[in-house]
């Protein structure tokens, strides 16, 4: 797959996420100024306002913020059930994605990032855990 991701998904603000994702990277907004990472792209930091913002490479590793099971299909890419979690991730914001995986999700649990492959479209990040449930 070419490093530029085809339309739509190369707007100019959210280009370098997937253009990231296509390499299988996970890539956040950091702002020069605070340090602070942030997450959906924006063009000014949250936390200073500062419109001094670089992509850079995420570690890819998290917590299980919360979770719930999905049993209600609504696309026929998410097949029933799944599970929808918020990812706190080590940087300090918070993505909505699915975990795969054999292992049991529960919030708290360490998480890190995988790929989705999706045909005409750069791979979707989803987790899966790290840590086994006691």
């Amino acid at each position: 797959m070419s490093e530029r991701a085809p339309a739509p998904y190369g707007d100019p603000l959210h280009a370098p996420f997937w253009e990231a994702a296509a390499r299988r990277q996970l890539a956040l907004q950091r702002c020069q100024r605070c340090r602070t990472h942030q997450f959906f792209a924006r063009p000014f930091c949250l936390r200073c306002d500062a419109d001094a913002l670089e992509w850079v490479p995420a570690s890819g590793h998290g917590t299980i913020y919360s979770l719930t099971t999905v049993h209600r299909q609504v696309s026929p890419e998410l097949p029933v059930p799944y599970v929808g979690a918020l990812v706190e991730l080590d940087e300090g914001p918070r993505l909505l994605t699915t975990i795969v995986g054999d292992a049991p999700a529960r919030i708290g649990a360490r998480v890190r990032v995988a790929w989705k492959e999706r045909p005409n479209a750069p791979p979707l990040p989803v987790f899966e855990v790290v840590d086994r449930v006691p």
